[in-house]
């Protein structure tokens, strides 16, 4: 049986990048997944999670030869045994972006066997303030904070700085019972909306409970704590890539699956006109209450409150174009095969997770579906996260 590593200490040289906001380094023939460092670097880890498998996990807590592209973080909680919300504050701008570039192309080229060149986009902003809407929680002496690195201790703040400041001031600013969670969203409007979820309770809404956000030339009215983009340049953007890679014609019929609110349905409905069809199907019950309310003007849109996976089997027709949103965990084979079986002409994917993207984009390409262009954007300022918008289109010949 392998030796318990945790607690101890190593001096390694840290390699590449891996997904999940970490990098890879080697000790006596096993894997060590070292947070808090960079690669090229030399550094001190100390071994924080060891369940005796070929790897183990680590904090870097000694920087022996730092990497030029280190910085200071600027939470005074961002480093080893501390606040698990950030992952990368000890790297520049540019150094993250890379990073997670780095990420999205390994993942394509092992699990799609597809090689890319990937570069990150910045959104409009700053690496700071950017965050609408934050989950805290509260710790055992009540004060509320974000749990640590995989653990359910609490590490309390003062300030989140990477969230909007009437967010996190109204999510910070009050003890509460121990294990009570407060969430907290500032919309386009600069409102804040604060609700919370005692242990073993039911959320209450406390402040608001309507957000107004602003996306794809129309105001958008839905649940302030429901589905949508945490940054707020990013359902804009998103919107825009989706319609200039969707190109669906006048009066076609395309289908936005995994649609929430209907922010991309309301941008092919302007392609399709009204007579057309938009196939918007989402399982949330809110987000479709909200989906019909906001887009009560576009009666080409067709709303499905259904599971996309098992509704989809039952949709027939042939969409000119298809949209998909999935969870963090992707659309899986059953989806992408009910979508080949539709053979729609191009199908736009945005992804929140890159191996997950590259495993469909693999089931895909099995098919006979090919990536055809791809844009990642640093969606997520300091932590690991990205977000991928990919085009797919039938092989010919």
């Amino acid at each position: 049986m392998t030796e318990n590593w945790t607690g101890r200490t190593l001096e390694v040289e840290v390699g590449a990048v891996a997904h999940g906001g970490h990098c890879v380094a080697r000790a006596e023939g096993r894997v060590v997944f070292v947070r808090h460092a960079l690669p090229g670097e030399l550094v001190v880890a100390e071994i924080t999670e060891d369940k005796g498998k070929s790897f183990c996990r680590a904090d870097a807590v000694r920087i022996l030869r730092p990497s030029p592209d280190r910085v200071e973080p600027p939470c005074p909680v961002a480093g080893p045994g501390l606040c698990g919300g950030c992952d990368w504050q000890h790297a520049s701008g540019d150094a993250q972006r890379r990073l997670k570039a780095g990420v999205v192309a390994e993942q394509l080229r092992r699990l799609a066997g597809v090689e890319w060149p990937v570069e990150v986009e910045a959104l409009p902003g700053s690496l700071l303030r950017w965050r609408t809407r934050v989950r805290f929680v509260a710790g055992r002496d009540g004060r509320p904070g974000l749990r640590a690195h995989r653990s359910h201790r609490v590490i309390p703040l003062e300030d989140c700085p990477i969230t909007l400041e009437k967010a996190a001031s109204a999510g910070l600013s009050r003890r509460k019972r121990p294990g009570t969670e407060v969430e907290t969203t500032e919309d386009a409007r600069g409102r804040v909306h604060v609700a919370e979820v005692p242990p073993g309770g039911k959320p209450r809404q406390l402040t608001g409970g309507t957000a107004v956000e602003r996306a794809a030339d129309r105001d958008w009215r839905l649940a302030a704590h429901g589905f949508w983009q945490v940054h707020p340049e990013a359902a804009d953007t998103f919107a825009r890539v989706v319609g200039e890679w969707a190109r669906a014609s006048r009066g076609a019929t395309v289908w936005d699956l995994y649609a929430g609110a209907g922010l991309f349905a309301s941008v092919l409905a302007g392609q399709v006109g009204q007579e057309g069809r938009v196939l918007a199907m989402e399982s949330g019950r809110r987000a479709v209450a909200d989906g019909r309310a906001n887009l009560a003007d576009l009666p080409q849109v067709r709303w499905e409150c259904a599971r996309v996976e098992h509704a989809l089997r039952d949709v027939s027709g042939r969409p000119e174009v298809v949209v998909l949103d999935p969870p963090r965990k992707g659309a899986g084979r059953d989806v992408v095969e009910s979508i080949v079986e539709a053979e729609p002409e191009r199908i736009v994917y945005v992804a929140c997770d890159p191996a997950a993207l590259a495993r469909d984009v693999a089931t895909f390409s099995g098919h006979g579906y090919r990536l055809r262009e791809l844009r990642a954007f640093d969606a997520f300022p300091m932590t690991h996260h990205v977000e991928c918008v990919a085009l797919l289109t039938r092989e010919r010949g």
